[in-house]
């Protein structure tokens, strides 16, 4: 692969989460990005590939990050016909196989940008930012960027893991699973006072590997900006990260009817191009975003970034 081509991570498997008819985190997310990046200028540079099937690796990976009775609990509603979690997180009969297919892809990831030293795209549901060692909630099984940072952490080339997490919402899963090891940062930007309540920038990690950017309702562009490039990119830049994992929700559009910060999609391709400064080594793994327009054509801002 050259800097000319884009590995997409993508199994219609996962439009089988079946989160019923009004549920905002749908399979017509997936439907809408596929469609869009298929039909871009840019298609005949994007490399589809299916995940690799559930095996040992993923199993493993989960139970590092997750309590047994949590991933059992999902197996067992799953397996039982269905239910939720909480009022947020459905669990449909094939949820439980979908949401570790998902891990997989993050994981198959993780292997794509260290074997090329250039990004990847996780186009992969249910989300994860907000699961718990012990639970899930805010409709994320398994902790996708926790699992894949603790994963590429057992690679001989990786010393140390960052994640960036611009979702709209602050991933209170991912900073409560890493916090405590020094060889992983997380930085997160999201609206506060918003879903979940946590992300206080108070709070910095047992090893101030934790940097929180809460953002007033109603910033824009010029907002992210000036925080990249007074906070995040010397944040990281301190870190030296091995591996950069960005959980990129798309949900901090002025479209997106989840949360109320303004950004506009191709304001995805300033803050892709920061990540990219940083280092090639990128894996950018899909979070939130639930208006399918501004959600598609945000993911095409990265995309395009990217490979450009």
């Amino acid at each position: 692969m050259t800097n000319s081509q884009l590995p997409i991570i993508y199994s219609e498997e996962f439009l089988k989460h079946n989160t019923g008819r009004f549920h905002p985190e749908k399979p017509e997310r997936l439907i809408a990005i596929a469609s869009a990046l298929k039909s871009a200028p840019f298609a005949h540079q994007l490399e589809w590939k299916s995940p690799t099937p559930v095996d040992e690796r993923v199993i493993t990976s989960v139970n590092q990050v997750h309590t047994a009775a949590h991933i059992n609990t999902i197996k067992q509603i799953a397996r039982s016909g269905g239910g939720s979690l909480d009022p947020d997180t459905p669990i449909s009969p094939a949820s439980y196989d979908v949401a570790l297919l998902a891990v997989s892809a993050w994981l198959d990831g993780v292997d794509s940008v260290l074997a090329t030293n250039n990004p990847a795209f996780v186009l992969a549901r249910p989300p994860g930012h907000h699961a718990e060692k012990s639970q899930g909630m805010g409709f994320c099984l398994f902790s996708n960027a926790a699992i894949a940072a603790n994963y590429a952490l057992k690679l001989l080339a990786i010393n140390k893991v960052g994640i960036l997490d611009w979702d709209v919402h602050h991933g209170n899963g991912t900073q409560a699973i890493v916090k405590t090891n020094p060889q992983i940062a997380y930085c997160s930007l999201h609206q506060f006072p918003c879903y979940p309540g946590t992300g206080k920038a108070s709070e910095r990690g047992e090893y101030e590997n934790v940097l929180n950017l809460p953002l007033l309702a109603g910033s824009t562009i010029s907002v992210y900006q000036s925080l990249f490039e007074q906070a995040v990119i010397p944040f990281f830049v301190d870190f030296q990260p091995d591996l950069l994992i960005v959980s990129a929700g798309y949900d901090a559009n002025a479209a997106d009817p989840l949360a109320n910060i303004d950004l506009q999609p191709p304001d995805y391709r300033t803050l892709t191009n920061y990540c990219l400064q940083l280092t090639r080594r990128v894996l950018f793994g899909l979070e939130g975003g639930y208006d399918l327009e501004a959600l598609s054509q945000s993911v095409l801002a990265t995309v395009e970034q990217c490979l450009a």
